[in-house]
């Protein structure tokens, strides 16, 4: 979906991106297990060695926005910390 919007868009000089976050540490997702050492598992998975914060997430977003990225389009990022790569 991503890249059809993005075919379509592109010509109006309007870039579509899509981030694809891992686990991050938010009130959300502590609210959602019953005891923090439920993320062990994955943070010791993650080539980055801890969760993602919410930081992680927005500054992608604000590098896509700008000028530096104006090449970008029609492009999943996976903002995860290696743990895809990783293989889990």
């Amino acid at each position: 979906m991503i890249r059809a919007v993005a075919l379509e868009y592109s010509g109006q000089g309007i870039r579509v991106n899509n981030i694809n976050p891992g686990i991050i540490d938010t009130p959300m997702a502590r609210g959602s297990v019953a005891d923090s050492a439920a993320f062990a598992p994955f943070i010791a998975h993650t080539p980055a060695g801890r969760l993602g914060e919410s930081e992680d997430i927005g500054d992608v977003a604000l590098w896509l926005a700008t000028d530096e990225a104006r090449f970008i389009t029609g492009q999943s990022l996976l903002v995860d910390g290696g743990y895809t790569i990783a293989g889990m």
